[in-house]
């Protein structure tokens, strides 16, 4: 078990790592990191190994998220008004600053709470309990996790299937990535006080407008410190979270106790209580049925249909909801259109969204035109 099972904080912190692994693929230019003579070279797949092979007792720290992602103002969106909204709302993550503090001691206890002038957001696990609080609207959820989190069972893979040492299988994840992406190193940095290798991706695909994606990794624990998104449009990072402090001792148990403040209204839930109905499990899969993709790798354009009401616009701007949320944002974008029909378009720094008239929806790590064909073709 490594330390991206063990601790689903260090998942957390590396999204963008797993989508570009999973997603995209890779052929790694095997030559070593910094020549820096305070650390051993290390290659790509060396440092795969060394992240996959990582183990921890504990992690806490404070981490720091910056997103400059290019979108416009929108209703609802980043630190506006509303229900939720500030800067320590959960709701928020999508543009501007964020201060996160964190405490992991395993998978059954674990902590984030974002913290900012509004107020505090935290997400608390300890055990079967699930706490989700937030001081601003004092409010808190409490969940209960179904006595059975085992995983499924699935059919026992073959000998020849199972890789044999941590660096076979890091050899086997690589090659069987596609050639869209290159995975070097590149030097090293110092993130939150430490010495860290840089893994970098950089994608291949010219029609993308990821440019690259950085991630530091601890040179003596092993995990990331750091991920960096770039993108084609600037020279800054689009998006970056990292440690700014980080310790590796395992946090007081005391952490993951939640006592909801007085005056907090508190709902309870628990999971698996609900049993899918048959129209539930229809419109699940007429949604699925309405999702496809086209093209590959980086440019990969999704294309989904989207609720009649969704689009549907609000008699006199007075209904509630989703919908007329959805509307909201919508009035806020330009409009363009072409063969693929006419609609609405976000412009962002790391990824465009068209949604047309006519209840369809298109997005990617593309610009604009990239949609604009991926719907012409449907």
């Amino acid at each position: 078990m490594n330390v991206f099972t063990e601790h689903p904080v260090a998942r957390w912190a590396v999204p963008t790592l797993a989508v570009a692994l999973l997603g995209t693929g890779a052929a790694v230019a095997n030559h070593s990191a910094s020549a820096d003579p305070s650390l051993p070279h290390r290659t790509a797949a060396q440092l795969l190994v060394d992240v996959q092979q990582a183990r921890l007792a504990g992690l806490s720290g404070t981490v720091v998220q910056t997103s400059n992602l290019g979108l416009p103002e929108l209703p609802g969106v980043g630190g506006g008004a509303g229900p939720g909204g500030g800067s320590s709302s959960l709701t928020s993550m999508v543009s501007g600053t964020h201060t996160w503090r964190l405490w992991s001691a395993g998978p059954q206890q674990t902590r984030l709470a974002l913290i900012g002038s509004l107020g505090e957001s935290d997400v608390v696990r300890n055990g079967k309990d699930v706490w989700v609080w937030s001081s601003k609207d004092k409010t808190a959820t409490h969940l209960t996790l179904p006595a059975d989190e085992a995983p499924k069972t699935r059919s026992a893979p073959r000998p020849t299937d199972v890789p044999r040492t941590p660096q076979e299988a890091a050899d086997q994840a690589l090659s069987a990535l596609s050639r869209t992406t290159s995975v070097t190193t590149s030097g090293t940095a110092v993130v939150a006080g430490r010495s860290a290798y840089e893994l970098v991706l950089r994608p291949k695909d010219k029609d993308t407008l990821v440019a690259q994606v950085r991630i530091s990794v601890d040179a003596r624990r092993h995990v990331p410190l750091r991920v960096q998104v770039f993108s084609t449009k600037a020279a800054n990072p689009a998006f970056q979270v990292g440690f700014s402090q980080v310790s590796f001792a395992k946090p007081d148990a005391s952490r993951f106790t939640f006592n909801p403040p007085p005056g907090t209204k508190v709902t309870q839930s628990q999971l698996g209580d609900h049993t899918p109905s048959p129209k539930d499990s229809k419109e699940a899969q007429k949604a699925a049925q309405g999702v496809r993709t086209v093209g590959s790798g980086w440019s990969t354009v999704v294309l989904a249909s989207l609720p009649a009401q969704a689009t549907a616009g609000g008699a006199g701007g007075s209904s509630a909801g989703p919908a007329s949320s959805l509307q909201g944002v919508l009035r806020a974008l330009p409009r363009a259109s072409g063969s693929w029909g006419s609609g609405h378009v976000l412009k962002g720094t790391l990824f465009s969204a068209v949604v047309t008239d006519d209840g369809h929806v298109a997005i990617g790590a593309v610009r604009p035109q990239a949609l604009y064909a991926a719907l012409a073709a449907r």
